[in-house]
């Protein structure tokens, strides 16, 4: 099937899924989280043939799409109209789909992000089309089968494979009436531009360079243990993970030892062994970008705590380096297993390091003192905020950026009215 079928046949598939209840849509959704649960091992698999995810982290993706399935399939319905208080005998608004939604999606979370994008989206009555990244076109096209075993229409969901240089095209289509993409800033930035000059509504899930801020009333040791696993979960290629961790000074010497500690028991092993914790990048140039990186950090004066040390085409023993305000480090995101160590004197100072970046996706800050973290909780510019626990996104909670890091919210009941057109009908 040529590229225009397949979006006519989800155009087709639209125009009667949209007339389908909302509860009706609900029962599909929990056949699906039904399959993905018990598939959860032979679906991890093709996650970590695809792009090097350590197997117990390919399994957990898996496992954490069934249970986004199932809030969804439970989920109160925000999109039925609401009748609204005036002088008119019918004042209501009501949340009408937009129609084909195309998906453009990363390969680093090959299957959750694409269906965290795309559950919200269908049960609100669109259909989508996935442009996934070219390393993940099994992944894409397993979620379709999914898609149809579950019993969902024909046409709903559609893995379409094609490259970069053929989204322009699908998004000019007039049959497409929206578009989310989650991936770098430039992408986002190409994406949104045609989406806007096509008067076609956006949606951008960007970069990450997540500050996870370590004041010197913290549990040294949870920090230490969430701040590895922050950095180097999925060999750090997350948008958010914590990538620059700021300390207060009056802590380093106690904490950092503790830091490294557990940042050393991060050592590459084979991606298809359940203990292993790192592997490798998902594409040697991937590798090479991070190593010019760090290069370039070097250069501009940040200090050596771990070197990073390339072992293959794609794997490094883990590295950390010391950075100072005004690298031109900190105007990038690192996508790879290499941190950065910020010193801070107070919060204040803690703070503006934190802010200090074209980023504002996900910060996580450290202390016991309730008014501390409402310092931080009122001033961090980022999508979430999150107090003593690492950033990770969760099904019943909004996810999104402020600054460079986006707009628009994915998960929660907030993402169904992503794609509709909000309808007000008034009269006597």
């Amino acid at each position: 099937m040529n590229l225009q079928s397949k979006l006519n046949a989800a155009q087709k598939s639209f125009e009667s899924w949209k007339k389908v209840p909302f509860s009706n849509r609900q029962k599909l959704l929990l056949k699906l989280a039904d399959k993905l649960e018990k598939n959860s091992e032979s679906l991890g698999k093709i996650i970590t043939k695809e792009m090097n995810k350590p197997i117990s982290q390919s399994i957990a993706e898996i496992k954490k799409c069934a249970l986004m399935c199932s809030y969804y399939a439970n989920a109160e319905n925000i999109l039925k109209p609401e009748k609204i208080k005036t002088e008119y005998r019918i004042s209501e608004i009501h949340y009408v789909p937009k129609g084909v939604i195309l998906g453009v999606m990363p390969w680093n979370f090959p299957f959750w992000q694409v269906l965290r994008f795309a559950v919200p989206a269908i049960l609100a009555g669109n259909a989508v089309v996935l442009k996934h990244a070219s390393i993940c076109f099994g992944s894409g096209n397993r979620i379709e089968k999914l898609f149809l075993e579950a019993g969902f229409p024909k046409g709903i969901f559609q893995n379409l494979e094609i490259g970069h240089e053929e989204v322009t095209k699908v998004l000019e289509n007039p049959i497409v009436r929206g578009v989310s993409l989650t991936g770098s800033e430039k992408a986002g930035a190409e994406v949104a531009a045609t989406a806007g000059r096509n008067i076609k509504k956006s949606l951008l899930e960007l970069g990450g360079s997540d500050a996870f801020i370590v004041l010197d009333d913290a549990n040294f040791k949870k920090a230490a243990e969430s701040g590895a696993k922050a950095r180097l979960q999925n060999c750090g290629q997350a948008c958010n993970a914590g990538k620059r961790f700021i300390i207060q000074k009056n802590i380093e010497k106690e904490f950092l030892p503790i830091f490294i500690k557990e940042y050393q028991k991060y050592i590459p092993g084979k991606p298809l062994k359940k203990d292993t914790l790192i592997a490798g990048m998902a594409r040697p140039d991937l590798a090479d970008e991070l190593e010019m990186q760090y290069k370039k950090a070097l250069k501009n004066g940040a200090e050596v705590i771990l070197p990073l040390k390339r072992i293959s085409p794609n794997e490094f023993m883990p590295g950390l380096i010391k950075v100072k305000s005004g690298n031109p480090i900190l105007e990038e995101e690192l996508f790879g297993p290499l941190g950065m160590v910020m010193i801070a004197k107070n919060d204040e100072e803690a703070l503006k390091l934190a802010n200090d970046i074209p980023f504002g996706l996900s910060n996580s800050v450290w202390t016991k003192d309730k008014k501390r973290q409402q310092f931080f909780i009122e001033n961090l510019e980022s999508g979430t905020v999150s107090v003593n626990k690492e950033s990770s996104s969760d099904p019943r909670l909004p996810f999104g950026g402020a600054k460079s890091s986006g707009y628009g919210t994915e998960l929660s009941l907030i993402a169904l009215k992503e794609f509709v057109t909000v309808k007000t009908v008034v009269g006597n």
